[in-house]
């Protein structure tokens, strides 16, 4: 099965700021979407609003202050049951996060749109932690293709 991974290195943040910033509503609200429902619990499911929708995902597991994993359960049919792994670690005096998105069941052109839009996400994380500000889909927001709206 094909996944789509990133790595970045964050400066300045520990582990602990990088962990809350992936693993709670607020948190993900400050660098993927503005609008988030639901309750980051594992078992709840958290739902991330796009323009006119979105995916929801069943939080799997919380293991602060190195992991975070979610599973697709309503969204895209081709992200239906594919999975977010955001693991967090201190490498060489950078807290380093890798990110990952498995599980597609084949490599599809909206893969690749998805691969990139993460990038600038993940982009707009790093930011957030190292300057203070994110680029959340909200009105800041910079669409690289019309699947984003």
């Amino acid at each position: 099965m094909p996944n789509i991974v990133h790595r970045i290195g964050i400066e300045g943040a520990a582990a602990e700021r990088v962990y809350q910033a992936v693993a709670t509503r607020e948190g993900v609200a400050s660098w993927w979407t503005e609008n988030v429902n639901g309750e980051s619990a594992v078992g709840s499911v958290l739902q991330f609003i796009f323009g006119k929708g979105g995916p929801a995902f069943q939080v799997l597991e919380l293991t602060p202050p190195a992991r975070v994993r979610w599973k697709c359960v309503a969204g895209p049919a081709e992200w239906i049951d594919t999975r977010i792994h955001f693991d967090i670690s201190s490498q060489d005096g950078e807290t380093v996060l890798l990110f990952k998105h498995c599980g597609w069941r084949e490599e599809v052109e909206f893969m690749h749109h998805c691969s990139t839009q993460w990038a600038c996400f993940l982009i707009g994380l790093k930011q957030l932690l190292e300057s203070g500000k994110g680029r959340p889909y909200g009105p800041r927001f910079e669409l690289i293709s019309r699947w984003s709206r």
